[in-house]
């Protein structure tokens, strides 16, 4: 009994080791009225957006929506994007982690005022 307990904690630990994605950083800069990045293209996986606030002169955010939706609509929103608090001028905020699967998005800040980017997923 002991060995088939043994046996099925190690399958357990294989799945869950194999299962377990990377989490990467996309780091993003915002100047006034714009991001620096006007276009992103990733592979799928789990990312977590780190926002930096190069002297706007307001508080800064980011939202992220799959292209097609309404982004003036935050239920069209990925709300695991957003940042986890307004970026302040000189500072750097993280979204949490976002799972992105393949597709075309869109981001920019309402508060900044940027336009609509395109966020590749491949």
């Amino acid at each position: 009994m002991k060995k088939l307990i043994s046996l099925f904690t190690l399958i357990l630990v294989i799945t869950f080791s194999a299962n377990a994605q990377e989490v990467k950083t996309v780091s993003l800069e915002q100047t006034k009225g714009e991001f620096t990045q006007k276009e992103i293209k990733l592979s799928e996986g789990s990312y977590v957006f780190n926002i930096t606030n190069n002297n706007v002169g307001t508080d800064v955010g980011f939202v992220l929506v799959p292209k097609g939706k309404d982004a003036s609509d935050a239920k069209n929103h990925i709300k695991e994007a957003y940042v986890t608090k307004v970026v302040a001028d000189g500072k750097t905020e993280s979204s949490k982690t976002v799972t992105l699967q393949k597709g075309t998005y869109t981001y920019f800040c309402p508060l900044n005022k940027t336009p609509q980017y395109t966020l590749t997923v491949e």
